[in-house]
């Protein structure tokens, strides 16, 4: 009999063993991934205008998984060797810190959540277990950490950063900057002053909700779809002076309106599409085009189904030609959503395919170059300033709201 037991006992641990270092690789494997549907092949002309760009992708989740983005796999979407190969200058990194279960674009709760089993099983610290500021903490600690091994990869914090990244690339250096962002800011528990902890973590970029309502505003996929409560607003404001730059993708319709009304600095949609060219729920009315474009932001088209109806990246080109004609160039991006529970039909390493598609629908070269990535770089060189720098005339301490 106990000879059984122990038997039993050692399958069990090896099985658990099994779980624990094979489980975090398959399951992303599973989540994240490319469709292998045919692409066309690259022409010279496209090559040489994409090794020329100056990219930016506003969106990506690759921090949620175990691994690091330095490591070089066959699997996701996005590490440091697709970043160039795919020629990126600046990647925007998010931290995502809760998901509910059963996850769709149409009605969530909030009273459940995927990403506490997830970081349990890749071992991540008991403290990132019951609390999602200590996630994103921890997503900015693998940011930095990810930047101090890798001499080819800088932290993005500020204006002058990117000064000092364009000049390395122009220089004919490599390196590719990362810039933190969150989607959601359920990771402040309702504690203004946690932005602050966020923000000397790194956070210059962030959502208010993600799929669910959340102490700040309603999300397009929650169960209430509300617009900006009290708490929602003080942190707007709070961002905006700070430096830190609004993110309006997942935000209700109506919280996507309020921000606009209230905006002093240009608004980002990360991650997204439009509606004219996939109308579900969570990508943007021409309305919200037009109001966004008058705060002088930019809308980072995404590359997988959800946002594009397709995997396509005629579809990326089609969304962005719209945006164009809508509002002008100035305000089309991208924001691919790489690593984040997406298929889609290219990886980092294949964003040559993105251009080739501008091209082909009739895009200019300055027009390629400004939506992959000089548009991008404009919204964040003028959001990472702090609106007492550049308007102190207008700066106000604003007033602590009651939780």
């Amino acid at each position: 009999m106990k000879k059984w037991v122990v038997r039993i006992a050692v399958v069990l641990v090896l099985a658990l063993g099994a779980a624990l270092f094979f489980g975090p690789a398959l399951l992303e494997q599973q989540m994240n991934r490319i469709d292998g549907q045919p692409l066309p092949a690259i022409r010279a002309d496209a090559q040489k205008l994409h090794d020329s760009l100056t990219i930016v992708d506003l969106h990506s989740d690759t921090l949620l998984w175990q691994r690091s983005i330095n490591r070089t796999v066959d699997y996701g979407h996005m590490d440091a060797q697709r970043l160039e190969n795919g020629n990126v200058a600046l990647q925007v990194l998010s931290s995502v810190t809760k998901t509910p279960k059963g996850q769709n674009y149409d009605s969530n709760s909030a009273d459940t959540d995927n990403i506490t089993a997830l970081i349990m099983l890749q071992l991540q610290p008991v403290r990132t277990w019951f609390s999602l500021l200590e996630r994103a903490l921890w997503h900015g600690a693998k940011l930095d950490a990810a930047v101090a091994e890798n001499s080819a990869m800088m932290k993005i914090a500020s204006p002058v950063d990117i000064g000092k990244l364009l000049s390395l690339r122009s220089a004919g250096n490599t390196t590719t900057g990362l810039m933190f962002s969150a989607e959601g800011l359920q990771s402040l528990e309702g504690k203004r002053e946690n932005l602050d902890r966020l923000y000397a973590a790194g956070l210059r970029m962030a959502g208010l909700a993600h799929f669910f309502d959340n102490d700040l505003a309603g999300s397009m996929h929650g169960t209430k779809k509300g617009g900006l409560t009290p708490f929602g607003r003080q942190i707007v404001t709070d961002m905006e002076d700070k430096g830190i730059i609004v993110d309006i993708a997942h935000c209700s319709h109506k919280c996507v309106a309020e921000i606009l009304v209230m905006a002093r600095r240009p608004v980002v949609s990360s991650h997204g599409g439009v509606q004219a060219v996939c109308k579900v729920n969570r990508n943007l009315s021409d309305a919200e085009i037009r109001g966004l474009a008058a705060t002088g932001g930019i809308i980072g088209l995404g590359y997988w189904d959800g946002a594009m109806c397709d995997t396509d990246p005629a579809s990326v080109a089609k969304s962005a030609k719209h945006i164009r004609d809508l509002v002008g160039i100035d305000h089309v991006a991208l924001g691919s959503d790489f690593d984040g529970a997406t298929t889609t039909r290219i990886d980092t390493g294949g964003l040559v395919h993105i251009t080739q598609a501008l091209i082909d629908i009739g895009f200019t070269e300055s027009e390629i170059r400004a939506v992959m990535g000089g548009n991008a770089v404009r919204v964040l060189r003028q959001g990472l300033v702090p609106y007492a720098v550049i308007m102190p005339e207008k700066a106000e301490t604003p007033g602590m709201v009651e939780k």
